[in-house]
């Protein structure tokens, strides 16, 4: 007998990247910043952590949202800061899917909007997407009108690519929310200032923002989400009554005021990440055009698992991925699946090791 609900019993769980927690390792897996976030940031924890531990934080992280907004140019209503992105993805799943509606993504993506989805207990479907990692927006036209809820991560991962805000605009379901998930919306090659939400459809996007990548915060759990403030009002009822700690909201707010700190990692990663791409070509490898602080690659004749096992046995992690029953059979093989290796760009020294590794696997066939 299980005690537990049939939903969560047939569930297969979302799997981390690994994360070794010994020292020696090359990891170029899990889409960390490798740069150290804010000398602000580290001060601004420092004195939380010696100020008022014993009560509560602000449950609706005002000083934050305050931030945000100057950032963004909106009013502060306009922003739900939550325990990283992920809790905001919950929260989105909690206020607006019910168990007859449909939950919608884009697919390869990111997992996890089906992980979400299955908890809840919803309908949920995959949209297909295109071998170029383009959408085929008649084909998934139908299952589009339906969603409820339709998860968009832009730039995509696994691919890196990023999608026009005309293609965002043309997919938002006419009777449910668009969530835009730009966790690495930072590392476009020309970030916007959030004009989705002033769009003829903007009362119906949901915009999701990360601190785990371009403000290397990773280790202390932080996002928000951006969107009408009817939608804000209606996701405070259901998220935890004190969801965002002291010490994570003083450090975002720190974080996010120190703009000049982050613009000048996202440069180092933007400019490694092309000689990364570039040296991936030179191996006889496919990279994607990455708008992302990874990238992903294939390889014509080489086993992507194999190539990510070796360059696990010299402590090089990189993230292999799967993705069963996601391109037609013409395009891949005969069941269909596409596979290959997601890269994070690391910093040079990093990058260097793992390049030397990469060229004797591919040297060795």
């Amino acid at each position: 007998m299980s005690l537990f609900r049939p939903d969560v019993e047939a569930l297969q769980g979302y799997v981390p990247g690994e994360q070794p927690q010994e020292s020696g390792w090359v990891k170029l897996n899990t889409n960390e910043n490798p740069y150290p976030p804010s000398p602000r940031v580290v001060s601004a924890i420092q004195q939380a952590a010696e100020g008022r531990l014993n009560v509560y934080p602000d449950p609706l992280g005002r000083g934050f949202c305050q931030a945000a907004a100057e950032l963004f140019n909106l009013d502060p209503d306009w922003i739900l800061p939550a325990n990283g992105s992920d809790e905001n993805l919950t929260i989105l799943v909690r206020s607006f899917a019910d168990k007859n509606d449909l939950i919608a993504y884009p697919y390869p993506s990111y997992i996890l909007y089906e992980t979400l989805s299955e908890i809840q207990g919803t309908r949920h479907a995959r949209l297909r997407l295109e071998p170029d990692w383009s959408w085929n927006i008649k084909i998934n036209r139908p299952l589009i009108e339906q969603a409820k809820l339709l998860f968009v991560p832009n730039p995509n991962s696994p691919s890196g690519n990023h999608w026009d805000r005309e293609v965002i605009q043309s997919i938002v379901p006419p009777n449910g929310v668009l969530v835009h998930d730009e966790a690495y919306g930072d590392f476009v090659d020309e970030p916007h200032k959030l004009e989705l939400l002033h769009s003829e459809v903007g009362k119906q996007i949901v915009v999701t923002r990360t601190f785990s990548k371009s403000y290397s915060l990773a280790g202390l759990r932080f996002g928000f989400c951006v969107a009408h403030p009817d939608l804000i009002a209606g996701m405070r009822k259901v998220k935890d009554s004190y969801n965002c700690n002291t010490l994570g909201l003083a450090a975002a707010e720190a974080a996010i005021r120190d703009q000049a700190w982050m613009l000048e990692n996202r440069a180092k990663i933007l400019a490694t990440r092309t000689r990364l791409s570039e040296s991936l070509k030179s191996l006889g490898f496919d990279p994607v055009p990455s708008q992302a602080n990874f990238v992903w690659t294939t390889h014509p004749t080489i086993s992507h698992r194999e190539i990510y096992e070796q360059l696990k046995g010299r402590k090089i992690l990189v993230r292999y991925m799967n993705f069963p029953n996601a391109a037609p059979e013409s395009t891949t093989n005969r069941t269909g699946a596409v596979d290959g290796l997601r890269i994070t760009v690391g910093t040079d020294k990093q990058v260097d090791a793992f390049l030397e590794a990469l060229s004797e696997i591919v040297a060795a066939g």
